[in-house]
């Protein structure tokens, strides 16, 4: 039995069905607003109701369970630094107590590679040293560190995978909602630096088989980045573009007015307690160059990720199921 946080996410949309397929019993730990219709579609598939950050629902959910997931958490690019600190590091801390208290063989714990902050050009592997520049990334990182220390004092076989930014069907947020529904939706078709700049996109399916590969081949201690191969803007939106049968063009906006124009938002965003459409934090993704090496991954998990094509088409065809795309 698999213990698993985040099963009604993004993630989870892909992972559980994973899970699944390979044979494995999982007990979800899901709260009680969420959306659990799919995962009742799954007859090897136990609810049960709590939250990472009620440590005493953990303990007694993960009971007999002999794998932990650790996938849940906040993801945004703002927000309010202790709701942060709550749900990804004491969330964490919680999971991991948990864990050490129930005698789990195995728990994989789902970070991000931005937890390096802003990239400076070099090739980003797992030795790259980590500098988190915002609230959401310095709650990962501590998150990333508790796991660390747990594995060094109490010997927890804990993994930390490090994946890049999410695609894939599923999606509405971030990555998917950047290059795929700003275009296809909203009809907003623009572009910093010309498209030169490196991203870091994996397709959430290849994230799933990573973690499923971790709890049988990853080295407890061991930190792998999961990412598909960089590729710059301009080359996503063309391949995109081409399969949703749009236009490729996209109106270069100059760096400074963006940030103005994000400042501003951002500055509304704090009064109102609404998350803007263009938060500041969102520069340190697209206005940098973000290499990812995934090289340990594939060479210890066999990781292989989608090419992007074929990543971008199934998502594609997605976007088209739900009538985005015509």
């Amino acid at each position: 039995m698999i213990f698993v946080t985040g099963a009604t996410g993004f993630l989870g949309h892909h992972l559980i069905p994973a899970l699944t397929e390979a044979g494995y019993g999982v007990r979800a730990l899901v709260r009680s607003t969420s959306d659990t219709a799919f995962l009742k579609t799954y007859g090897n598939v136990e609810l049960v109701v709590g939250d990472v950050q009620d440590r005493n629902s953990i303990l007694n959910a993960m009971q007999g369970c002999r794998y932990v997931i650790h996938a849940g958490g906040l993801f945004r690019f703002w927000g309010d630094q202790k709701r942060f600190e709550q749900v990804n590091v004491q969330g964490t801390a919680n999971v991991l107590e948990s864990a050490i208290r129930n005698n789990v063989e195995r728990v994989v714990h789902v970070s991000t590679v931005a937890v390096i902050g802003i990239p400076n050009g070099h090739v980003i592997d797992e030795t790259y040293k980590c500098e988190p520049a915002d609230y959401y990334q310095r709650s990962k990182y501590d998150a990333e560190n508790l796991a660390r220390l747990y594995f060094q004092s109490s010997r927890l076989p804990v993994i930390i995978l490090r994946p890049g930014a999410f695609y894939g069907p599923w999606g509405h947020y971030a990555w998917n909602r950047l290059f795929f529904e700003d275009p296809l939706k909203h009809n907003m078709r623009i572009q910093i630096h010309h498209g030169r700049r490196l991203s870091f996109p994996v397709f959430v399916p290849d994230v799933a088989a990573a973690i499923l590969a971790a709890l049988d081949k990853g080295t407890p201690g061991g930190t792998y980045n999961v990412s598909g191969e960089p590729i710059k803007h301009k080359e996503a939106n063309r391949v995109i573009s081409q399969l949703a049968g749009i236009s490729s063009f996209r109106l270069n906006c100059p760096a400074p007015l963006m940030m103005w124009f994000a400042n501003l938002l951002t500055d509304r965003a704090d009064r109102t307690g609404r998350e803007p459409f263009y938060p500041v934090n969102l520069a340190k993704y697209v206005f940098y160059d973000w290499p990812v090496s995934s090289d340990k991954a594939r060479t210890e998990l066999c990781f292989s990720p989608t090419a992007f094509e074929d990543g971008a088409r199934q998502t594609v065809e997605w976007y088209r199921k739900i009538g985005w795309v015509k």
